[in-house]
């Protein structure tokens, strides 16, 4: 069963993060898909949450090219 949660929730599962970071993460569409069903609801689902934390994965701390 997929499991969605509110950005209180997401901020809570990834280390650092704030629902107001989360929220200009969304505002500038670099942070992971959320679902909006209605006007004043923003949900995620887990799983996409955890693929954009994983695409963040780096190697070194050199500036990508």
């Amino acid at each position: 069963m997929e499991k969605y949660l509110s950005p209180k929730e997401v901020a809570a599962l990834i280390p650092g993060m704030t629902v107001a970071n989360l929220a200009q993460l969304r505002f500038t569409g670099r942070g992971p898909k959320y679902l909006k069903p209605t006007p004043r609801t923003v949900v995620y689902r887990e799983r996409d949450c955890i693929a954009w934390l994983e695409a963040s994965e780096r190697t070194s701390t050199a500036a990508a090219s």
